[in-house]
C-alpha cells in the first residue's frame, strides 16, 4: 500500500537561537520566530489530507503541528523520536572542549564505533535502533497520509536510514526549522520527493 508521509523538524526555540545544545533533556517552548514557522507550514499544507499526526514526547515538537492536532486529527507521541540525548551537554552554549568531543564522537561513529558517545549521552547505535522501530511502524499503519514532526540529529538519523546511506552520512543532511521531506512509501521502499523543503517560509 503507498503512503505519503511528511517529515519535518520542530519549529526554532530560543535554545536554538541562542545556540544552546538542546537534546531530549531539555524541553523549551517554540518561540516567536519558532511559531511564526509552525503557522506558515500549517498555512501551506493544512489542506494535505493527513489522517494522522506522530510527535516526540517534547513539546517543541507537539507545538509545531498543533493546528493539526486542533483540526483535530488523530495524534501519536512516540519516544522513539524524541531527540538525542546529548549527555551533559545538554542546556549548555557549545564551548571548545565540548565540539571537540563531539567531533570525536562523530569520528568514531563514521569508524564504525556506533557505541561511542558523549558523557551520559546516547550511542548511534541506540538512536538507530529506535528510529528503525519507528520506521517499521510507518510501514504497519493503514494510514495512507501522516505528518510527523521530530528533531535535527533524529530527522538526520531517519533520513540516512530510509536512504540506506551509512551513519556518516548524517552529517550532510539539511534539517532547518519546518524543512520538510517529503517521503513515499510504495509497498517496499521509501522514496524522498523533497528534501529540506522550506518554501512556506
Amino acid at each position: 500500500m503507498q503512503k505519503e508521509i511528511f517529515i519535518i523538524r520542530h519549529g526554532e526555540t530560543e535554545l536554538n537561537r541562542q545556540g544552546i545544545v538542546q537534546g531530549c533533556g531539555v524541553d523549551p517552548s517554540l518561540n516567536a520566530t519558532g511559531q511564526a514557522q509552525a503557522d506558515a507550514f500549517y498555512a501551506r499544507y493544512q489542506d494535505v489530507p493527513f489522517e494522522l499526526v506522530m510527535t516526540s514526547r517534547l513539546r517543541r515538537s507537539r507545538e509545531t503541528v498543533q493546528a493539526f492536532i486542533k483540526k483535530p486529527l488523530p495524534w501519536v507521541e512516540r519516544e522513539e523520536i524524541n531527540e538525542i540525548s546529548w549527555g551533559v551537554h545538554e542546556g549548555k552554549p557549545s564551548e571548545p572542549h565540548m565540539i571537540k568531543a563531539y567531533q570525536r564522537m562523530i569520528g568514531a561513529w563514521a569508524a564504525g564505533d556506533l557505541d561511542a558517545r558523549l558523557e551520559q549521552g546516547e550511542s548511534a547505535g541506540e538512536m538507530i535502533a529506535r528510529i528503525d522501530s519507528f520506521l517499521e511502524e510507518l510501514k504497519s499503519r493503514s494510514e495512507k497520509h501522516i505528518l510527523v514532526c521530530t528533531h535535527g540529529r533524529a530527522l538526520r538519523c531517519m533520513i540516512t536510514r530510509i536512504q540506506n546511506d551509512p551513519v556518516a552520512a548524517m552529517e550532510t543532511v539539511p534539517h532547518a526549522n519546518t524543512g520538510l521531506y517529503q517521503v513515499r512509501w510504495d509497498g517496499r521502499d521509501f522514496h524522498i520527493h523533497q528534501y529540506n523543503d522550506t518554501r512556506h517560509l
